[in-house]
């Protein structure tokens, strides 16, 4: 759901959702809305909190997939009144007609992820063992898990040089929203074999790349396949995605670094982390140990 009128200035952010990207000082209202581009091409996503506003009827040409963070929404759709509470997903489909408003007197904090109509069909390919429906049966459904992964790819694509694990994620979350709530659910099935030379070829081009803000795309075009069947078919084989062996490999060069004696920072910067702070989140991501704490106790 889109506002006609003008963005109103931030005051509070849903306690759920990720944070607004946005230095500007709070006002008085509790009305605001914030849009960026969000981590795959054709996706914009948009973050809001509501009291006041309320949307006239009106519909989107793209797919509308969004997350309610706190308090209660409702909208008209489909005929009936839709309500959605945090951890509820809503998916409207495009050119679906409808309003919405506050469900309670706090108002309502959600994201909500716009997808060209493009984007989401070409997910679905038989090579790739994901065909499904292009439309969602229902308005609001109550998904733990994929709700969870929605929030992990929104928080990815906030991230500089994650380009890459933004892309695979909301990749994986559309293809699984997909294949559970579209009109005829499926279950995903094996790729088709790639053949080892293609993914060799991406292996290599992540090792000798890995200092660089990688992206699905790029490695889909180098190997001559879509974005979809790259992701699975590299996981299949090397039995991780593309962004996590990104990670294993960054990780790698950054530990035989850190024993060379090189200072943290420096490290982070040559191995292809946005800053030291992204680069001690992976590392105790994947070690339980922040750099430092490694450090020591690798040299006593």
């Amino acid at each position: 759901m889109k506002p006609r009128n003008p963005p109103l200035s931030p005051a509070r952010r849903p306690a759920s959702c990720t944070a607004v990207d946005d230095n500007a000082t709070p006002q008085a209202t509790s009305d605001w809305v914030r849009y960026r581009p969000a981590g795959m091409p054709g996706v914009t996503l948009m973050r809001a909190h509501f009291t006041d506003h309320a949307f006239e009827r009106h519909s989107h040409a793209e797919y509308g997939i969004g997350l309610t963070c706190s308090g209660v929404q409702t909208f008209n759709c489909r005929g009936t009144t839709q309500t959605s509470t945090p951890g509820d997903v809503i998916f409207l489909n495009p050119d679906q007609a409808h309003d919405g408003l506050r469900g309670s007197a706090g108002g309502y904090g959600y994201c909500m992820l716009y997808v060209d109509t493009e984007v989401l069909p070409g997910l679905l390919e038989p090579e790739a063992g994901t065909q499904g429906s292009r439309h969602f049966r229902d308005a609001v459904v109550r998904d733990p898990a994929l709700a969870a992964a929605l929030h992990r790819a929104i928080a990815a694509s906030d991230q500089p040089q994650e380009s890459m694990r933004a892309e695979a994620l909301l990749t994986g979350a559309f293809v699984h929203l997909l294949l559970r709530h579209g009109e005829s659910a499926r279950a995903a099935m094996p790729p088709v074999g790639a053949g080892l030379k293609r993914l060799l070829r991406v292996r290599d081009h992540i090792r000798e790349n890995a200092d660089r803000d990688l992206s699905i795309g790029e490695l889909a075009r180098d190997a001559g396949v879509s974005r979809v069947y790259l992701s699975r078919a590299f996981a299949q084989h090397f039995g991780v995605p593309p962004h996590l062996y990104l990670n294993a490999v960054r990780l790698a060069k950054a530990r035989a670094l850190l024993l060379h004696g090189t200072a943290l920072a420096q490290v982070a910067a040559e191995v292809g982390f946005a800053d030291q702070s992204h680069f001690t989140r992976r590392f105790k991501g994947a070690t339980g140990l922040s750099p430092g704490a490694w450090l020591r106790q690798m040299r006593s």
